[in-house]
């Protein structure tokens, strides 16, 4: 293959100066033959096969060396076949007798010819994705592990983000309803994970059968639920990017805050401040694309969602009832009674009808002597006190309640015991 030097001088010789190809070739020292292709061309061809190159020994194997490719493309990427690898099985389980080389100048290829490529995605107003991630923080001087709720507004890349101490249900019913009021309005559609705090099963056909909780999160909203495909986090990439946002801007330094209502009064104004700032290539602001985002969203309704896990419960014998390994008191008048249970981020309602008989007092780790919670209402503490046991009874041993609950320890009890 000639330079393209050569082939201006060529062409210069033959063209403008008007000289034979003939005697081209005698001053170039080329074959003749060779002086006609570098006419006929402005720069080297290069060598074009007419037909890929015949494999005899490889042939056969092809289809199995594609079957263990696309079968690769399900495994961890530390166990999927090199070329190496896919040489041993043609030699040891199928028979193969031909060399590594060829096996490897194949796989490469065939390797990239498997490989997922992408589109530009356009974003339109008024939809959002979303995710939760892991950061690490202090709350109250303690190490503590957060789950971040992380909403984005793809079209504008508006962000919205709250940390919780764990991710469950009742933290990603409140994460909605919290980002919600934070944008004014309610998304066409929102882009999730297959989490299974949305998701109860994936079905054959793709479609998926959602949890109790997101359905009613949905019935009160209204916005339309979608769903990537698992394992594929670039399908919802806005929302990841957010999250690794959160951890490396908002989250480094480690934050400290005496609670998590501190923390997410500073992340609610941290996000404040991004609309002011650029994101991509834009000219505009987040905020300023916002505002085509807002508009676009539906008006949030005139009544209030509880973001809570709703279980049902029976009272047991004692007085008590159990919600995530931990017994909470109620009223002795309601034992053997069925009742619901609605955990809240910071709270726990035992709700009998449309009565609350018992809830937490403004947080979940009150915890005491064998995950047994104490609580200040009502009959409470003669639920625990038996006639015939009232000297080994729990209550009876536990620290002595306020002054102001010694009227109800002296209050007669109401349920029969023989």
């Amino acid at each position: 293959m000639y330079s393209v030097e050569v082939y201006a001088a060529v062409r210069q010789f033959v063209f403008v100066e008007g000289r034979s190809r003939r005697e081209a070739a005698r001053v170039f020292g080329l074959n003749r033959e060779t002086v006609a292709k570098i006419c006929r061309f402005s720069v080297s061809p290069g060598y074009r096969r007419e037909r890929p190159a015949a494999k005899p020994k490889l042939g056969p194997f092809i289809p199995v060396i594609d079957a263990i490719l696309e079968a690769d493309r399900g495994a961890p990427v530390k166990q999927r076949h090199t070329a190496r690898r896919i040489f041993e099985r043609l030699r040891d389980e199928h028979g193969y007798t031909g060399g590594y080389t060829v096996v490897k100048d194949y796989v490469r290829p065939a390797r990239l010819r498997l490989r997922e490529a992408f589109v530009p995605l356009s974003h339109p107003p008024g939809h959002a994705q979303v995710d939760f991630g892991q950061c690490i923080g202090f709350i109250g001087g303690v190490r503590t592990v957060m789950h971040v709720f992380c909403m984005d507004l793809p079209h504008s890349d508006a962000p919205f983000v709250k940390a919780y101490p764990a991710e469950t249900t009742e933290a990603f019913l409140d994460g909605h309803v919290s980002a919600f009021a934070f944008f004014g309005g309610v998304p066409l559609s929102i882009l999730y994970d297959n989490t299974k705090l949305a998701v109860a099963r994936i079905l054959g056909d793709g479609q998926r059968t959602r949890t109790r909780a997101f359905t009613e999160l949905i019935s009160h909203y209204l916005f339309r639920d979608r769903f990537g495909r698992p394992g594929k986090g670039n399908d919802k990439g806005k929302v990841e990017g957010l999250v690794k946002y959160t951890q490396r801007r908002f989250m480094t330094p480690l934050p400290h805050a005496v609670s998590f209502d501190a923390l997410n009064a500073a992340l609610e104004a941290r996000c404040l401040a991004r609309q002011d700032e650029h994101a991509g290539r834009h000219e505009e602001t987040i905020g300023e694309r916002l505002l085509r985002d807002l508009a676009a969203l539906r008006v949030l309704p005139a009544g209030p969602f509880e973001p809570c896990e709703k279980k049902p419960a029976r009272v047991s014998s004692t007085a008590l009832v159990r919600y995530r390994m931990n017994d909470y008191s109620v009223p002795a008048t309601y034992a053997f009674r069925d009742v619901l249970v609605k955990g809240f981020v910071d709270r726990v309602l035992v709700v009998a009808g449309a009565e609350v008989i018992a809830r937490s007092a403004g947080n979940r780790s009150f915890m005491i002597e064998e995950n047994v919670a104490r609580q200040p209402c009502g009959t409470l503490w003669a639920s625990f006190i038996f006639i015939r046991g009232r000297g080994s009874a729990r209550a009876v041993r536990l620290p002595p309640a306020p002054r102001t609950r010694s009227t109800v320890c002296r209050a007669p009890l109401r349920v029969g015991h023989g």
